[in-house]
């Protein structure tokens, strides 16, 4: 009788993991004896137990994202006081859980860089 319980444990142990649902918009990030090895897809998926593991998840929806205000010098040398709000989506699971340490950061940085490119173009009066 005890080795019935302790098969059954085992089983339901390989099943929670091998066994893995998706919600919609969402992606997970599979990584195979520490590598990368794919994106689960929203639905029912299969992992091989203790050799697959989930590593990342990824929402795929529109986040909005408060982007801090800056001081940005026009053209004409007028310093203007900006900030905005930028909306990005996650498109690749893949490139957003290794291209980047913190790819947040890294989008909130670029955003502010290209503000101050735009600005820095423009006179005041094309405000």
């Amino acid at each position: 009788m005890e080795i019935a319980v302790l098969i059954f444990i085992i089983a339901v142990i390989f099943v929670s993991r091998s066994v893995k649902i998706v919600p919609q918009q969402n992606a997970w990030v599979v990584e195979r004896l520490g590598k990368y090895h794919g994106a689960l897809t929203p639905g029912l998926n299969f992992l091989f137990p203790f050799i697959d593991k989930v590593a990342y998840k990824h929402s795929l929806k529109e986040v909005p994202l408060d982007v801090p205000s800056q001081v940005c010098i026009t053209r004409d040398n007028t310093q203007l006081q900006v900030d905005g709000i930028l909306y990005f989506q996650v498109t690749d699971p893949m490139r957003a859980s290794y291209g980047s340490s913190n790819y947040i950061v890294a989008v909130t940085q670029l955003a502010q860089t290209s503000l101050r490119s735009v600005i820095g173009k423009r006179t005041r009066q094309d405000l």
